[in-house]
């Protein structure tokens, strides 16, 4: 079987956004799947990570073509800024106005025309057996629809987030008129897909109202965070998060927590060390300044993910956080799947109820609070500090073998050859 896959998103692009779908395609030839890439050419990723682009397979086949953003033109003067600061890209509020109203879905949108006659032309030539799209950006799932329906194929819409319920929506001041606009073209796309697959159950239930058949297929890891390195823990108490960090996020209350077991607790402040691997929004900044923690925390920006796969591994605590946002039950961030590996305690803070609390419980790898249980997760917090006194911190998991990229990988083709 062929299909041809559609994303934005792939190497050497940087973060999140690429691992996803680079990994399906590592594996999806064991299971008699040839996939073929279409991806932009001059992308202007916020972040880039040349290291991927060895992960991906030698035989298979990329097509790409130029895309045009408008963005580059009216956000020049910001364009490098916001590759060191994305964390804060919705901060200011005319550009993310100009944004969230005038392309829609996103700025992408005018890659969609130009991908349908390029792609429509080549599968007149080339036969694929279907079509995926991963969105964000969901002008992704557009080109698929109309070559759906050019080509009668099978077609899967893969939402690795969701599209009018995205938390920082709300950052765009969306008019009436754009909200009405996301919601239709959402519609469509879920209703006319033969399958969607998203990667949390709380996000199946949210699409299941307008799509026939969704499936969740979680993101997970890969064979490079299992290489047996020696590795040496940090020696200070050492609360480590990797990743982007924008204001939703923003822990407020560990913050605060941190501040009074530093004034409580002889010895904890000069033993306490707050690692940032990522880019960190403002509103952190100011809040680590005001807990007088400033002079505990490293700031070390974008690394390789190979460099962040060693933070994660040497840290004597994981600090996992979800939005502090409505909906947020869903939000299973891609980097939770890392964290299992690295075998160490994952402090989390979100919704008590939410499926990162499934999956941790289900592991037993680390544990979720609320962001107003302040108590509760200072009491965790002294547990930690005192395991690591006795040097004795660690976590015993379990059942993350589910989560392998390979393992995840065999889910989608089977949902494939089902179509």
């Amino acid at each position: 079987m062929k299909v041809l896959i559609i994303t934005y998103y792939w190497p050497p692009a940087g973060g999140s956004g690429v691992q996803r779908w680079l990994k399906f395609v590592k594996y999806l030839q064991n299971f008699d799947i040839e996939p073929i890439i279409y991806t932009v050419e001059n992308a202007n990723y916020p972040k880039a990570d040349a290291s991927l682009e060895k992960q991906i397979p030698k035989n298979i086949t990329i097509l790409k073509q130029p895309i045009w953003e408008p963005t580059d033109v009216l956000f020049w003067k910001n364009k490098q800024q916001q590759k060191k600061d994305i964390s804060n890209s919705t901060n200011n509020g005319l550009l993310a106005f100009i944004r969230g109203n005038f392309f829609i879905p996103d700025p992408k949108i005018f890659w969609v025309k130009s991908s349908v006659k390029y792609l429509n032309k080549y599968l007149k030539n080339h036969k694929v057996d279907a079509i995926i799209s991963t969105g964000p950006p969901h002008s992704m799932h557009l080109i698929a629809k109309q070559l759906q329906k050019l080509h009668k194929l099978k077609w899967i819409a893969d939402f690795r987030d969701p599209w009018t319920n995205l938390y920082y929506n709300k950052e765009f001041n969306q008019l009436s008129f754009a909200k009405k606009k996301h919601l239709k073209l959402e519609k469509r796309v879920l209703q006319n897909a033969d399958c969607v697959i998203t990667v949390s159950n709380s996000l199946k239930k949210e699409f299941e109202v307008n799509s026939k058949r969704v499936e969740v297929i979680t993101n997970g890891f890969d064979d490079e965070v299992l290489q047996s390195t020696e590795v040496i823990l940090d020696s200070k108490f050492s609360i480590s998060y990797i990743g982007l960090l924008p204001k939703q996020s923003n822990p407020k209350i560990l913050f605060e927590v941190l501040k009074e077991i530093s004034l409580e607790k002889a010895n904890f402040k000069n033993d306490l060390e707050l690692n940032f691997i990522g880019d960190i929004s403002n509103e952190v900044l100011k809040e680590i300044e005001r807990n007088q923690l400033k002079e505990n925390a490293n700031f070390i920006g974008y690394v390789s993910h190979e460099k962040a796969i060693q933070y994660q591994k040497k840290s004597q605590v994981l600090l996992l956080l979800i939005p502090n946002v409505e909906n947020a039950n869903g939000i299973l961030t891609g980097k939770l799947f890392e964290y299992l590996t690295a075998k160490r305690p994952i402090l989390a803070l979100g919704p008590k109820n939410g499926d990162l609390s499934v999956i941790l419980e289900n592991t037993k790898a680390g544990e979720v609070f609320n962001y107003e249980d302040k108590l509760a997760l200072k009491n965790k917090i002294l547990a930690l500090y005192y395991d690591y006194l006795k040097d004795d911190l660690k976590v015993a998991s379990k059942n993350i073998d589910q989560f392998h990229r390979k393992q995840l990988t065999e889910q989608l083709a089977t949902i494939i050859k089902s179509l």
